[in-house]
């Protein structure tokens, strides 16, 4: 990554506003959701836990877009990189586009809008796991498949600024994904254990 550096202006306002928004998002939702996990102030405030998640999963997706073009800002304001600006790179770019793009689907589908959007932290649990595609391939394809997406479109564009936005997208899931994991099983751990000494 410190070779991306070489080529990358940091000072760059583009630069700076994508990174700020890479990592205050993750930071965003986890800290909102979990405050709900334990006041549950924001299902009291909409009046029910599904309309505060609908309400919060709006808002994530909209800070996903702002991240989203932010990105492609700093991407553009900076020089392309001449030895990945091929016919080659690009459709490397376009094939990890669209897989990052089925993992981030088939997630979604698997979960529903709620299960997305941290349902469980407003105490609306799945029944069970899901292990389907595209959980039956890797854990967290909904991460890895943001970073996918964000990977081939900084190839595709020969963009050395995207390259190493992309890792920072990729640290900024993996601490949350250290967080996130260990936190929703101990509520399903909790919910198994309330139905037991029922």
């Amino acid at each position: 990554m410190t070779w991306l550096l070489g080529y990358v202006k940091v000072t760059d306002c583009t630069f700076t506003a994508a990174v700020l928004c890479i990592f205050f998002n993750p930071l965003f939702w986890n800290v909102v959701a979990r405050w709900e996990h334990r006041t549950r102030a924001l299902s009291r405030v909409f009046g029910s836990p599904y309309t505060a998640c609908y309400c919060l999963g709006l808002i994530i997706l909209l800070l996903n877009f702002v991240r989203s073009h932010c990105f492609t800002q700093a991407m553009k304001s900076q020089p392309k990189l001449e030895d990945l600006d091929s016919l080659f790179s690009y459709c490397v770019g376009l094939v990890l586009l669209g897989i990052g793009t089925l993992f981030v689907l088939s997630s979604f589908l698997a979960l529903g809008f709620i299960g997305t959007f941290l349902g469980d932290y407003f105490g609306i649990l799945m029944e069970a796991k899901v292990t389907r595609f595209p959980f039956n391939v890797l854990d967290n394809p909904m991460y890895w498949g943001s970073t996918a997406n964000y990977l081939g479109w900084s190839i595709m564009h020969a963009s050395p600024a995207g390259l190493l936005l992309t890792a920072l997208v990729a640290i900024s899931y993996a601490v949350a994904m250290q967080y996130e994991g260990p936190f929703t099983e101990e509520i399903y751990r909790q919910k198994q254990k309330a139905a037991k000494s029922k």
